[in-house]
């Protein structure tokens, strides 16, 4: 499972292991041998050794849902998140920490989050009074999504501490799963309202801590930092499909997904865009319907959102085009795919 080391671009569906580095002295805690377990599942313990290593989205997954099983505790992945936070991230961690204030620093992490880990996306979602900042897994059959989900949440009340202090409280902690047998771990670490079965796993807050200056305001180091980042994004732009991908990933759960507004994303004239991913074999309206089928297949298998709802998530006209198309990639509904996925379980 170790992959690469020293900040390379997370291919396709990996993580760093910095998101999970904890979990041997959790197992610890509760009482089972780290080496022990995580060998069941052929995981070398030295894995932990480097917070820089990877793992792939789905390999992580199957570790947590392993060591769930093995030590009872269905809590893990808020244990794992509440040691979690900027400097899990590594490179845009730093970033994010030396960012003038909360919007600028939760703008860069949702943009440049891609870099640090293929599998899942990080929104920031304004509104007037409130904003929420989630996090939203699209890897089709990944394992454990409420340990992941749980642990993205408790990481990022995490990093909303780290920006704006201990006077910060969320409004509202969201949960895509449903509510636990026991709730208190929750209760203790939020110390906020918590809504479960929600649509996505997230951080609710007033936004007016948009505006919230940071106490590690540098311009210098910002601006190295940004010379870093900008340096990664060059080599991910050598896969303009896989690029396109990581953006329709986070566009198509938030608003429609356009040609025109990819393009410009990807600072690039949407015929300039069509043409070179014709030139890699491929159109944009391919890897549209490719990030829709990735999306409705994950929503499909790991949460309880009805079909209709899931066609208007991901911009269909009405629940009839989204099954005829899902039928179209799939040979089957959308109801009759989920039905056949609970009974592998």
């Amino acid at each position: 499972m170790i992959q690469r080391r020293n900040g390379a671009l997370p291919p396709k569906d990996e993580v760093r292991v910095g998101t999970i580095i904890a979990l041997p002295a959790i197992l610890r805690n509760l009482g089972v041998n780290p080496v022990e377990v995580l060998g069941e599942i052929g995981v070398d313990i030295e894995l932990f050794d480097d917070p820089d290593n990877r793992i792939s989205y789905a390999a992580r997954g199957e570790m947590l849902a392993h060591c769930v099983n093995r030590t009872g505790c269905h809590h893990l992945g808020l244990l794992i998140g509440q040691q979690d936070g900027l400097k899990s991230l590594g490179l845009v961690g730093l970033l994010v920490r030396y960012s003038p204030d909360v919007r600028s620093a939760l703008l860069g992490l949702t943009h440049f989050f891609h870099l640090h880990v293929h599998g899942a996306v990080v929104n920031l979602e304004v509104k007037e009074k409130f904003t929420a900042l989630v996090y939203k897994t699209y890897q089709p059959g990944t394992k454990a999504t409420d340990q992941v989900g749980d642990g993205a949440v408790a990481a990022m009340f995490n990093i909303m501490r780290e920006l704006c202090g201990s006077l910060w409280m969320p409004s509202e902690v969201c949960f895509a799963h449903s509510k636990p047998e026991d709730i208190q771990p929750y209760q203790v670490f939020f110390q906020a309202p918590l809504i479960f079965d929600a649509e996505s796993n997230a951080v609710i807050f007033t936004s007016d801590w948009l505006s919230h200056r940071l106490p590690h305001d540098d311009p210098d180091l910002l601006s190295l930092l940004q010379k870093q980042v900008n340096k990664l994004e060059i080599s991910f732009a050598k896969d303009l499909p896989g690029q396109v991908r990581s953006l329709l990933r986070t566009v198509l759960l938030t608003q429609h997904a356009s040609i025109k507004q990819v393009a410009e994303l990807l600072s690039m004239h949407s015929r300039t865009l069509s043409r070179h991913l014709n030139a890699h074999g491929t159109s944009f309206q391919s890897l549209v319907d490719e990030g829709r089928y990735e999306i409705a297949r994950q929503m499909l298998k790991d949460t309880r959102i009805d079909v209709s709802q899931i066609a208007s998530i991901l911009n269909y006209a009405d629940t009839s085009s989204f099954i005829r198309a899902f039928r179209r990639w799939s040979g089957v509904t959308p109801g009759q795919w989920r039905d056949s996925q609970q009974e592998e379980c």
